[in-house]
C-alpha cells in the first residue's frame, strides 16, 4: 500500500485526492493547503463530497509535523513554485518521494530540484506534463521534426484564464522535443527559437497544438484535456513508478515511451521478416512458373 500526502487542493488538486481515494493500491494519508486558505481545518470529505476519508486539512505551517505524523511514502505537489521549492527541501531531508505537478518554474528552480534528490537521495518526478494524451504528442512531434526538418513549427497553447505562467510548461517542453528531432536530423538548432502562442481564455483546462507547415503541406497534432481527471490519472501512475525509487525523473521516464515505440518498430519487422518468408515459401512450392 502506497501511502500519499497531497500538497495543494485547487481544482486539479481535488480531483487528485478523488482519484487516490479510488484506488486500491494507494492511501490518502494527509492533505496540507496553504495557511491562507479557506480549505483549512475543513475535512476532505466536505471539499470533495467523499465518505470515511478522515482527513482534516492541515497548514503547510505544520508540514514537518505532518509527515511525522502520517509517513507518507510519496508526497504530490500541486501548489506553486516558491511554496513547492520550499516543500520539498522538508520532504527530501525526511526521506520522502515527491511527484511535482506544480509549473511556472526557473530553469535555476528545477536545478535545484535534481540537486535535492543528489543530497538527500529521494526521488523527485517533475511532471508539468502530467497527461499520457501530451506525452504522446510530444513523442509524435519529435518524429515528426526528424522526419520534416526542413518544415516551419508553430506551438498554440490554451489555458483558463486564471493560469498564472506563460507559456505552459508543456509548450516550453514541446518546443524541446521539436528541438531534439530538430538535432537528431543534423538541423543547428543553437540559436533556433520555436514560436509559441500562448491564449488564457475562459475555464479551458488545457489544449496544446503543434503546426509543422512545408511549402506544399500542413500538419496538425493536438491535445486536449476535457477535464482534470486526465492530469489525476497521470499523477496515479507518476506515484506508482516513484514511490520505490532514487533519483530525479520526468513523465517520459514514468511512462517509458521510447521503449514502447521501439518494440512496435521491433515487432514490424519481425512481421515484414515473417511476411517475406510466407510470399518466398508460396512462391516456391507453386505448380506456376513465376519467370
Amino acid at each position: 500500500m502506497i501511502r500519499v500526502c497531497l500538497v495543494g487542493l485547487g481544482k486539479t488538486g481535488k480531483e487528485i485526492a478523488k482519484v487516490i481515494l479510488e484506488q486500491e493500491n494507494m492511501k490518502l494519508v494527509s492533505v496540507v493547503c496553504s495557511s491562507k486558505s479557506q480549505n483549512l481545518g475543513k475535512s476532505l470529505d466536505e471539499i470533495i463530497g467523499c465518505r470515511n476519508s478522515g482527513i482534516i486539512v492541515d497548514s503547510e505551517k505544520n508540514l514537518e509535523q505532518v509527515i511525522f505524523k502520517t509517513k507518507p511514502d510519496v508526497v504530490v505537489d500541486f501548489s506553486t513554485p516558491d511554496a513547492t521549492i520550499r516543500n520539498a527541501k522538508i520532504f527530501s531531508k525526511m526521506k520522502v518521494n515527491i511527484v511535482v505537478g506544480t509549473t511556472g518554474f526557473t530553469d535555476f528552480a528545477l536545478k535545484k530540484l535534481f540537486v535535492l534528490t543528489r543530497k538527500y537521495h529521494n526521488a523527485i518526478c517533475y511532471a508539468p506534463n502530467i497527461t499520457l494524451g501530451v506525452n504522446v504528442l510530444m513523442l509524435l512531434t519529435n518524429l515528426a521534426a526528424s522526419i520534416l526538418n526542413n518544415y516551419d513549427f508553430q506551438i498554440t497553447e490554451i489555458h483558463h484564464k486564471r493560469k498564472v505562467d506563460v507559456p505552459s510548461g508543456t509548450a516550453i517542453k514541446i518546443a524541446g522535443e521539436i528541438k531534439k528531432g530538430l538535432d537528431s536530423a543534423g538541423v543547428s538548432i543553437k540559436e533556433k527559437v520555436i514560436p509559441i502562442n500562448a491564449v488564457r481564455a475562459g475555464g479551458v483546462v488545457g489544449r496544446h497544438e503543434v503546426m509543422i507547415v512545408g511549402e506544399d503541406d500542413k500538419i496538425e497534432i493536438s491535445h486536449e484535456s476535457f477535464s482534470r481527471r486526465a492530469f489525476a490519472l497521470g499523477a496515479i501512475k507518476a506515484i506508482e513508478f516513484i514511490h520505490d525509487k532514487v533519483g530525479y525523473y520526468e513523465m517520459s521516464d514514468v511512462l517509458n515511451l521510447h521503449k514502447v515505440l521501439e518494440d512496435y518498430i521491433e515487432k514490424e519487422q519481425i512481421k515484414r521478416k515473417k511476411k517475406y518468408k510466407k510470399c518466398r515459401k508460396d512462391v516456391e512450392e507453386s505448380p506456376v512458373s513465376v519467370v
